[in-house]
């Protein structure tokens, strides 16, 4: 693993990125501590959002019904609700 200052990271961060990329884990030590390591995402998938959702309780619902009924409202518009406006600023038609 590299240590690299945060003066060296923002010098060099392109080619930092690069290296992280690559796989490698970068320690950035501002002052004497170090404060932050930088290394490549870990990719995700459905079963770790099923995972990271096993412990969430479904909504309540008065919160379902609320959702449902905002929804509606969405989709119950006019097709075009500029409809009027545009009518006044259509120019007439010549054949």
């Amino acid at each position: 693993m590299r240590t690299l200052t945060a003066t060296e990271a923002s010098r060099t961060f392109s080619n930092l990125l690069d290296a992280i990329e690559c796989g490698e884990t970068v320690t950035i030590t501002p002052a004497v501590h170090p404060v932050a390591e930088i290394g490549p995402a870990r990719r995700r998938s459905g079963a770790d959002l099923r995972a990271a959702l096993a412990d969430v309780a479904p909504p309540e619902t008065v919160f379902a019904d609320t959702v449902r009924a905002t929804a509606s409202l969405l989709t119950a518009q006019e097709s075009n609700p500029w409809a009027d406006v545009c009518s006044r600023y259509q120019r007439p038609h010549h054949i």
